[in-house]
């Protein structure tokens, strides 16, 4: 019996944003660097020798990995299920879960108004 591959989410697979450890500047190769002249969709491994953080100057070995931003956390074949959820990023689930408690909070303080 064949082992199936291990599937990955769409997060896992979008390229990974870095982050300066120095000054906490964020690399995102979907938008390259305008100043450095790396383009748009350039993977923080490919970007040019001599290449440095544009903001403090730090070299590529002071950026830490941290992972892939504005992607959905699902897998593929999952996006056109449910009410649309499927699709947000792990950051918009937060905003709606926790900002659907706030107001369902502050929906029950102000019922002590009524009385």
């Amino acid at each position: 019996m064949a082992e199936r591959p291990e599937e990955k989410t769409l997060a896992e697979l979008a390229p990974a944003n870095h982050e300066c450890r120095l000054c906490g500047y964020v690399y995102e190769p979907s938008k390259g660097d305008g100043k450095g002249n790396v383009p748009p969709g350039t993977p923080f491994s490919e970007l040019p020798d001599g290449w440095k953080c544009p903001v403090c100057g730090a070299k590529p070995n002071q950026f830490v990995n941290i992972g892939a931003t504005n992607a959905p956390s699902g897998f593929q074949q999952n996006l056109n299920y449910g009410f649309g959820v499927n699709n947000l990023t792990p950051n918009q689930k937060n905003l709606l879960i926790f900002g659907g408690l706030a107001l369902g909070f502050l929906f029950f303080l102000s019922l002590y108004g009524l009385g």
